[in-house]
């Protein structure tokens, strides 16, 4: 695997591996940053479930300020402070925490932190069927914090598996989606709350007048 564009484009990186590690393919994460066009330089990007911290060094590489990347494994960890090192990206404008993703979205939410681009690819669910999705990328979509680390106008690329029929909730807008084999990458924003009611069937109330008193 390797850097596909920007500063450090053709630099390796090491990969884990072992069962239900699954790092973003090549052509995938070119895909994606081909969709996000000119998002990247300046984004301040929130990379989960990072691994091997390819899709988060990939954003370094074309211009992002600034990345947290976000993984759960320590072995995994290691590695991603080894390729930022080998890809020689800037180490200040990175930021690597050891942690659970879903805690971490709790800190930052409480934090009042934003971001303008949000990555997140876990590990595949299930095949789901006659049932709701059980899978991380479910748990992502039902976490009613996750949105609000998104600055106005910014974008989650969210991925999962073909065989895992996710809900989108209503908390998102789905944007794009792309299909990559069994890989599905789904393109969101927060969605804008609904506008008030004006029906005019409804007046509304006099003044002084509690709606649902008896007067």
């Amino acid at each position: 695997m390797r850097i596909i564009g920007g500063t450090a484009s053709g630099r390796t990186l090491k990969v884990p591996t072992g069962l239900g590690v699954r790092p973003t393919p090549d052509l995938v994460r070119q895909a994606i940053f081909n969709s996000l066009g000119d998002r990247t330089p300046g984004a301040r990007v929130l990379d989960l479930f990072s691994g091997s911290g390819a899709m988060g060094l990939e954003c370094l590489s074309r211009g992002a300020e600034w990345v947290l990347s976000v993984e759960k494994s320590g072995k995994h960890a290691a590695m991603i402070r080894h390729n930022i090192e080998a890809t020689r990206l800037p180490v200040e404008r990175h930021d690597l925490r050891v942690a659970d993703a879903f805690t971490v979205i709790r800190q930052l939410a409480d934090a009042g932190r934003t971001f303008t681009l949000i990555l997140a690819d876990p590990p595949f669910g299930e095949k789901n069927i006659g049932h709701r999705s059980r899978s991380l990328t479910q748990r992502m979509l039902d976490d009613e914090r996750l949105p609000s680390l998104l600055e106005p106008g910014g974008i989650m690329v969210l991925g999962h598996t073909s065989r895992d029929t996710v809900t989108l909730t209503p908390a998102w807008e789905e944007l794009k989606e792309m299909r990559h084999g069994d890989s599905m990458m789904r393109f969101l924003k927060p969605a804008r709350p609904a506008p008030p009611s004006t029906d005019p069937a409804t007046p509304p109330p006099e003044p002084g007048v509690t709606e649902g008193s008896n007067g």
